[in-house]
């Protein structure tokens, strides 16, 4: 089942049915441990009631952080040590790749993340800008992973590129975040097969295309909660990027206008325009 937050209100969808939440707000409900389990028992209960738009989907964040892991795939290892290497810093990434501990990173709040529709930015300071694809976790506060949807991290190469100590400045910042549509609800890990597929649209044609596999994702999502939690604490719960697969070529950056549309079926679909 599918969870949406709107302004309409939360909808819960199943087999095609809306299901409407009037007595639980957002953070509420993401800080359930049984959220899968109680959205089922109430889907049973509940009668359908009409459905919403999808011009009225809303960014699925509240009082929840956005984090995000680095160097999860082989291809963004080899990405980051290229455009690091004449800062010196092209052996960290090779390190933390093979290293037990993730790099993991803050990421956004709510107030700097747009949901399907809205518009994604790109710094005024960079000349080097792509989107990052990703499988986000969605966390409950005791660290249970109760469902998945997608995310952008939208990343300054040029910045982190010139110093890794500059990531933050490369990574969080207004509009560097998307998130939805909304939340697929599961209790069940994502298949390995599952496919991350990147378009990005430049003129209604398509400027780049790129997908991946779950299968290529090194770090398992466990182990990336269960150190996200170490001496942390996340009391609405906490979305966690899982790293992208997909590098566009170094010649490709991001231009005001491109249309950038990233699918993880059965999530579906993230849609945002370059402000």
């Amino acid at each position: 089942m599918k969870l949406f937050r709107t302004t309409g209100g939360i909808f819960v969808e199943e087999d095609e049915q809306h299901f409407l939440i009037a007595d639980h707000g957002w953070d509420a409900l993401l800080s359930r441990e049984d959220l899968p389990e109680f959205l089922s028992a109430y889907v049973e209960r509940a009668k359908p009631f009409g459905g919403f738009h999808e011009g009225e989907v809303l960014a699925p964040i509240c009082g929840q952080e956005v984090w995000a892991a680095g160097v999860t795939y082989y291809r963004s290892r080899g990405a980051r040590m290229e455009e690091s290497k004449d800062a010196g810093g092209g052996n960290f990434y090779d390190r933390v790749y093979s290293a037990e501990r993730p790099e993991l990173f803050f990421k956004s709040t709510a107030s700097r993340t747009v949901g399907t529709g809205g518009e994604v930015r790109i710094r005024g300071d960079a000349h080097w800008s792509v989107p990052e694809p990703e499988l986000t976790l969605v966390v409950s506060p005791a660290g249970r992973i109760v469902g998945y949807t997608i995310g952008n991290d939208m990343s300054s190469r040029d910045i982190e590129g010139e110093n890794p100590l500059y990531l933050p400045q490369a990574k969080v910042y207004s509009g560097s975040c998307a998130l939805g549509p909304g939340i697929l609800v599961t209790a069940s890990p994502l298949a390995h097969s599952t496919e991350i597929v990147l378009e990005i649209l430049r003129h209604d044609r398509i400027e780049f295309e790129g997908s991946v596999e779950l299968t290529e994702l090194k770090r398992d999502p466990k182990a990336l909660v269960e150190y996200l939690l170490r001496n942390n604490s996340f009391p609405s719960g906490v979305f966690l990027m899982t790293g992208t697969g997909i590098v566009p070529p170094n010649t490709f950056t991001l231009a005001s206008g491109d249309r950038i549309r990233i699918t993880i079926e059965p999530i579906g679909t993230l849609e945002n325009e370059v402000a």
